[in-house]
């Protein structure tokens, strides 16, 4: 199995197939619009605009699994990007990160990038996954980490 193999819903419900970001650098983020870090999207939108043109993705994910801080429909999390952030990078559809319910693509991501102590669980909204062009996810950011303090592994990256 490899990251291109999976097919996952944008936000409005579309299937798309990860095949289509073949040879770019991605940034896969479960997102929520009511978190304390929810302010990171200004980051992930400015890191975007800078590398989109050099071959980086930015995939948002919103999860409502942490403190219920993602609560809304798909077209309300659509709005509510473009309205505060004029997020320009993919939405995808609300996904599971954790539980027996959850994404198959996350399922994936954490194992190939355990978190602290070999942790599989997610630990809470804007968890970054690093994967390089070919595919490999590379590395796990914490919550913490913000795209610009990260901005220097993408670059190495690309």
């Amino acid at each position: 199995m490899e990251i291109y193999n999976f097919i996952v819903k944008d936000i409005s419900g579309k299937e798309v197939s990860l095949s289509e970001y073949k040879g770019r650098t991605l940034l896969i983020v479960n997102t929520a619009s009511k978190c304390g870090y929810t302010n990171q999207y200004e980051g992930l939108e400015k890191v975007y605009a800078e590398l989109k043109d050099r071959g980086f993705e930015i995939l948002a994910f919103p999860c409502n699994q942490f403190g219920a801080q993602e609560p809304g429909s798909e077209e309300e999390i659509a709005n509510f990007c473009d309205l505060n952030y004029k997020t320009s990078f993919p939405l995808f559809s609300k996904v599971k990160v954790n539980g027996k319910d959850q994404s198959p693509l996350y399922e994936y991501l954490k194992k190939q990038a355990p978190g602290l102590l070999g942790s599989k669980q997610v630990k809470w909204n804007f968890t970054k996954f690093l994967v390089d062009k070919e595919g490999k996810v590379l590395r796990r950011y914490a919550p913490k980490d913000t795209p610009e303090k990260i901005k220097e592994d993408i670059l190495k990256v690309l």
